[in-house]
């Protein structure tokens, strides 16, 4: 995937106001559409600039879409290959219900870099931005929700938590230049929370107008990337290294399970690769709660001093016929 590039797809710099990027939409518009412009790849072209201005023309989407282009790797931002959003991108960002500029536009017409930063989120949403009335007397509208992605440790989702949450978002000022803001909230972490679970935070979305309640911020959950451990919905697996002699002679040994208990498990004899140990209801914590899965896998102990690389040749002379390359026809 190519990452797109959408200040030069509109041709205006990183700094523009939205008033320059209504006025290069605009021009480019009046080139592209298809119902007047005599170019070969006319719609092609519309659809790009359509879903540039998508993007920039929304605070929200522009501020998280600028910190990605910011950590993008070199030449990523000038049309380079094989771009992959790190995994959570835009946790952290907070942003306003439908998805701003996307109005009249087919979900078919984004590209699958959209789709990949902002698909989702703008499936996510439903309709109900921030509405505001035209003119005259204000009347009551409540306040439209807002949706932000967090990021947990996986022991929040066994021990539950208080957190204190950044949020990022955006504005713009009376000038129309982009105003990153960010502010904190404290936010109680059910136990058993689970990836993809929705926190609700009432009225912390935008505000109402007319003295109507302000909306609600949906956060949604993801765990943190961690070696040790992962979670399929309250399922969890934990990577545990064994000796060798511990995977073939088999035995006790203790384990320190994400919730931060340590809990004794017996290895059976004869080592299979790709064992699993499963402990029951020692997954994520429900009213029927998950299973920890221990995988197994053999860590060899280094031979660093004279007794240790004497240590393994002993071990080779009392195996001599062993070849572990002969299962592999090697």
């Amino acid at each position: 995937m190519e990452f797109k590039d959408y200040y030069k797809t509109l041709g205006v710099a990183k700094d523009a106001t939205a008033d320059d990027i209504k006025k290069a939409y605009r021009k480019l518009a009046r080139k592209y559409h298809p119902d007047v412009s005599k170019e070969a790849d006319a719609a092609a072209r519309m659809a790009e600039v359509n879903e540039a201005n998508t993007v920039l023309s929304d605070p929200e989407k522009r501020a998280a879409y600028d910190q990605l282009g910011r950590s993008a790797p070199h030449g990523a931002g000038s049309g380079g290959q094989g771009f992959r959003p790190p995994p959570n991108w835009d946790a952290g960002f907070e942003f306003t219900g439908a998805p701003g500029g996307a109005e009249g536009m087919d979900s078919a017409q984004f590209s699958e870099f959209f789709e990949e930063l902002f698909g989702r989120t703008a499936r996510g949403q439903g309709p109900g931005r921030a509405h505001r009335a035209g003119g005259g007397a204000t009347r009551e509208q409540r306040g439209s929700d807002h949706h932000a992605r967090i990021e947990l440790d996986l022991a929040d989702a066994y021990l539950g938590a208080e957190r204190t949450l950044s949020l990022r978002g955006a504005r713009l000022d009376a000038q129309g230049h982009l105003v990153n803001e960010e502010r904190q909230l404290q936010v109680t972490i059910p136990k058993g929370v689970r990836a993809g679970q929705l926190i609700r935070l009432a009225g912390q979305g935008a505000p109402g107008a007319g003295g109507a309640p302000a909306g609600d911020l949906f956060l949604e959950v993801e765990f943190k990337p961690d070696a040790r451990w992962r979670a399929e919905d309250r399922d969890v697996y934990q990577s545990v290294p064994v000796a060798p002699w511990e995977a073939e002679l088999g035995g006790a040994i203790e384990v320190t399970t994400p919730g931060g208990a340590t809990v004794e498990v017996t290895v059976p004899a004869r080592w299979k690769a790709g064992r699993k140990l499963r402990l029951k209801g020692r997954g994520i914590p429900a009213a029927t709660p998950g299973d920890l899965y221990l995988e197994l896998h053999v860590a060899l102990p280094p031979a660093t001093t004279e007794a240790e690389k004497q240590a393994w040749r002993t071990l080779a002379q009392a195996y001599p016929s062993f070849n572990p390359r002969r299962t592999q026809g090697g």
